[in-house]
Parts: C-alpha cells; sequence; structure tokens
C-alpha cells in the first residue's frame, strides 16, 4: 500500500476507550522528571510522546534516550526530530549512570536516537554508557534497544562486549509496510543484526506497532522469522500517531485481539510477550528482568 493510500484511510480515528490514559501527575512522577532534567538527559518517554509516561515514571521506570535528541533517519511514525545532531556529549555515560544510580532500579532500559553521522553509528558511546551504568549500578538488569547500525556486525559486538543484558532492535512492522513506515531502515539488515546477537548468546527482543495495515497473518509470518533468528522476547502494541504530519492509525487493535496474538506468540515458544493497545517497547520492561537475571546465572 503506498504511502498516500494510508494517508487516505484515516487521517484522524477518534481513539477507543481502552487507549484512554490520565494525565501525568504524582510525587514520584515529578522526582524522576526532577531528576532527568538535572542531568540534562533525553528520554524516549518524552521525547516520544508516550502515553504510558505517568504510570511509568510513577513507578520509577523510565527509559533513558543517549546520544542526543535528534535523529538522523526520518520514520514516519516517530515523533523524535530529525535533522544534523550534535556531536556526542563525552559527559553522558557518567550522567545516566548517576540518575540511575540515584533511582535504585532493578532494571532499566535505554536507547538512542540513530547516528548515521558517526562511523561507527555510536557504538562506542553506546559501550562507554552501559559501563558507567555497570559500575555505578552493578545489581541492575539493563536492556539496550539499538539501531541496526547500518548492518556492522562490529558495532553490534562493540555493545555487546560491554554486556548488557537484553539487546533489543525493533522491527516496528511487516516486511510490506516496513520501507514507509522505517524509511531508512531494511527488513534483511534488521534480521541480520537480531541473528547476530542471538548467535553470539545474547537475550534478544524486538517489538511491533500495529494499526498500520498489516494482516494478522503477516504478524505471524514476522512472529516465526523473528524466533527462527533466536529473539526470545516480543513487544505488540497500537500505533498511535503523533500528529497530522506522521503516518494514520488505519485502525485500532481491540485488546482480544491483542490477547490472542500474545497466546499465538507464546505457543510459538518465546519465553516473555507483552501485548497490549498501550504496550511499547519498554512497557513494563522490569517484568522481564527475570529472564535477564536467569541468563546471568548461565
Amino acid at each position: 500500500m503506498d504511502p498516500d493510500r494510508l494517508v487516505q484511510i484515516a487521517t484522524r480515528k477518534r481513539r477507543p476507550d481502552w487507549l484512554k490514559v490520565r494525565l501525568p501527575s504524582g510525587d514520584t512522577y515529578f522526582e524522576v522528571k526532577r531528576l532527568v532534567e538535572e542531568q540534562s538527559l533525553h528520554t524516549v518517554c518524552q521525547s516520544a510522546s508516550c502515553p504510558n509516561i505517568g504510570e511509568c515514571w510513577n513507578r520509577r521506570s523510565l527509559t533513558i534516550m543517549i546520544l542526543g535528541g535528534i535523529c538522523t533517519r526520518s520514520c514516519r511514525f516517530c515523533d523524535v526530530p530529525t535533522g544534523r545532531p550534535l556531536p556526542p556529549d563525552a559527559d553522558e555515560p557518567r550522567r545516566v549512570g548517576e540518575v540511575l544510580s540515584r533511582l535504585g532500579l532493578l532494571h532499566t532500559v535505554i536507547t538512542c536516537v540513530d547516528r548515521d553521522d558517526l562511523p561507527d553509528g555510536g557504538a562506542a558511546h553506546w559501550a562507554e554508557t552501559i559501563r558507567e551504568i555497570r559500575t555505578r549500578c552493578p545489581d541492575m538488569t539493563l536492556e539496550v534497544l539499538v539501531g541496526d547500525f547500518k548492518g556492522r556486525t562490529e558495532d553490534v559486538d562493540a555493545v555487546l562486549a560491554a554486556g548488557p543484558d537484553i539487546f533489543a532492535h525493533n522491527l516496528e512492522t511487516v516486511p510490506r509496510l516496513s520501507r514507509q513506515v522505517r524509511v531508512q531502515a531494511s527488513y534483511p539488515r534488521s534480521y541480520a543484526v537480531l541473528s547476530h546477537a542471538s548467535a553470539r548468546g545474547a537475550t534478544t527482543k524486538t517489538g511491533l506497532m500495529l494499526g498500520l495495515g498489516e494482516t494478522l497473518s503477516e504478524v505471524e509470518e514476522v512472529l516465526r522469522e523473528v524466533r527462527d533468528c533466536g529473539v526470545r522476547i516480543v513487544t505488540l502494541g497500537q500505533y498511535l500517531s503523533p500528529s497530522r504530519e506522521h503516518l494514520p492509525v488505519a485502525r485500532f487493535v481491540s485488546p482480544a485481539e491483542f490477547s490472542e496474538l500474545r497466546a499465538l506468540a507464546l505457543g510459538l515458544g518465546f519465553a516473555h510477550v507483552e501485548a497490549g493497545p498501550l504496550v511499547r517497547s519498554s512497557y513494563h520492561a522490569d517484568g522481564q528482568a527475570e529472564i535477564a537475571r536467569a541468563a546471568r546465572k548461565v
């Protein structure tokens, strides 16, 4: 389906009741917000307009976004600004470690903007950030949600060598829609990154957004293929268009359909599946920490 047709399907659909959330509030929410602002950090919770920010921050769960707040790619689903980013902040890894040590989390997720302007895609900065977190939070399990590094396995290896507990890379949508949704990304490249990380012994994870025009059979096919790539954790959530400038929602997937997909994915052998209208890649990621801790003991 071409992009113009996607725009015609639905410009602004009314959200069903199951997608309505409360405005962020609460003492813990504002405490986390203050810590993030004090350290001049970016979070995907804010930059990507996540609907779960109130719930997650009140549980002291957040997803920090490193390597700046400007992305070099122009994915049509994402609310993170696109442009020419500044050079990486050499002090950012220390500040990330400092905030996480003060929050006292059992598990956290770090993600990033795509940095195609850097020779290594930001892999060295990733590795330094992971090492800082390991030093300051030795008991905390850590998930990294990375880009595709343009398929360079040496950059993937640099991240893995720093020792994250979960290595995540999102496919976002099905192959038929990938060119419209992810634009500069490549399905074969993403599969290669996940397969490489799995082969190196990493606990791997991926996620899909639903409601962009995919079919159930296409979703099932992707689930089978990523299982064969060695992926152990999957998230399935509803796509929500951030603005009129982004891809529209083709349809809202019901909670019952998400439950069926979760059962399907578990039946395919995934170790953990999060599926629901408000699920995002990092949603309830702390609940996946047991898989990471079990892997540590192996």
